[in-house]
């Protein structure tokens, strides 16, 4: 009886500890840029944070697990929208080592092209509504 002949593995390439692993095929990944809305005007930001833009809304997401957290921040900026709102802020907590799950995922959220029509910027809030915890998000005028 005579077996199948296996093919044999192609050789590997020698690798040394702390050499760069490269790609076979040429091309390079790398970490796509952050997706979030654009920054609100300065001057915009400035009125919201001394509150001559009025902050009409609040949101705490700390807490909540990143799909229940996604869900009702938009639902809540889609109500802020519908009742007419322009400024609403929406407190993420820092996180551990200021690198929490919420404040990082946030401004992906917003960056949903479903709300491309509500979310006018986002930007870190003053100190005094939370500073690197929080965000300002300026939404659009309806219609």
């Amino acid at each position: 009886v005579m077996r199948a002949q296996k093919p044999k593995p192609a050789p590997l390439t020698p690798f040394r500890i702390g050499e760069a692993v490269r790609s076979p095929s040429g091309f390079r990944l790398t970490r796509a840029g952050v997706i979030a809305p654009d920054p609100i005007e300065p001057k915009r930001k400035r009125r919201i944070s001394r509150e001559r833009d009025p902050i009409e809304a609040r949101l705490d997401l700390h807490g909540l697990h990143a799909i229940a957290a996604e869900a009702r921040l938009k639902a809540f900026v889609q109500q802020a929208f519908a009742n007419d709102y322009r400024a609403v802020l929406v407190i993420t907590r820092k996180g551990v080592a200021e690198t929490g799950l919420l404040k990082r995922m946030a401004p992906e959220w917003l960056a949903d092209p479903a709300l491309s029509h509500i979310v006018a910027g986002l930007s870190p809030a003053h100190a005094r509504h939370g500073g690197a915890g929080a965000l300002y998000v300026a939404l659009k005028r309806r219609g």
